[in-house]
């Protein structure tokens, strides 16, 4: 008897590094829900965010096909990673099974979740305090990671998420910093940009800070820039900037 290949491959860092890469740099994904009526699946595209620890965030209209069928039943799918140049099977992508929880107007949660949200959709701004409106938190139960041919992972929820201790230590001083980097470091900023994400020169800027590393936007770009070690306290992040600038300026001569 012809024994069965094995085509999971064992979880490494390099894995859940892809994986985490590919959830806090997407823009937008595909969105699977149970229809509430039929049963079926459904699949609509979104646009998404993540939240500090890295949990998916989306914003939704309760007028969208989608809206129902998570306010029915909290289990969903979101599928992540963009198909690039050549064939769109090469390419990484993510399958996350998540459980939906919607995240209520006034809350402190809200504030902070509408705020990352909004840096990494800014044209949402014009229509995400309209009433039908609302985000939502796609909690990661598990994921399927392709990480192109033949590379095939599963991993749990704690092989995506930041470090939630940290993340929770972020929450009061990360949209501070985010702000006093763009109004006072930009340059630095800059820096980050052309060395760590290896990006042409351009007014970028600093749209969120985690424990895990930063995002930044250029437009409709973005660029995800890790921390060479993940912040093991958030008192550990003006540290961290300082000495990746110094870093940045030694390689590139500036």
């Amino acid at each position: 008897m012809t024994e069965k290949k094995e085509v999971i491959r064992p979880t490494d860092d390099e894995a859940t590094g892809l994986a985490r890469s590919l959830m806090r740099s997407a823009r937008y994904g595909a969105l699977a829900v149970l229809d509430p009526e039929t049963g079926a699946p459904q699949a609509s595209r979104v646009a998404v965010a993540t939240d500090l620890d890295g949990t998916p965030i989306i914003l939704v209209s309760s007028l969208s096909g989608h809206t129902p069928g998570l306010l029915a039943d909290a289990r969903c799918s979101l599928l992540l990673g963009e198909p690039g140049k050549g064939d769109p099977l090469a390419h990484p992508r993510v399958t996350i099974a998540c459980c939906a929880e919607r995240v209520e107007r006034g809350s402190e949660d809200h504030v902070r979740i509408a705020r990352r949200f909004l840096a990494r959709h800014p044209k949402a701004k014009l229509y995400a305090d309209f009433g039908d409106f609302a985000y939502f938190r796609l909690h990661p139960e598990g994921a399927s990671l392709n990480g192109g041919f033949g590379k095939a992972y599963r991993l749990t929820a704690d092989d995506l998420l930041s470090d939630k201790t940290v993340a929770e230590g972020l929450a009061g001083s990360e949209a501070g910093a985010v702000a006093h980097m763009n109004a006072d470091h930009a340059d630095a900023i800059a820096l980050y940009a052309r060395h760590y994400g290896k990006a042409a020169a351009g007014a970028w800027t600093l749209t969120g800070i985690d424990p895990d590393g930063l995002d930044l936007a250029l437009g409709d770009k973005v660029l995800r820039i890790g921390f060479p070690r993940p912040l093991h306290a958030a008192g550990e992040m003006r540290k961290a900037l300082v000495a990746m600038a110094a870093e940045c300026r030694e390689a590139l001569g500036e």
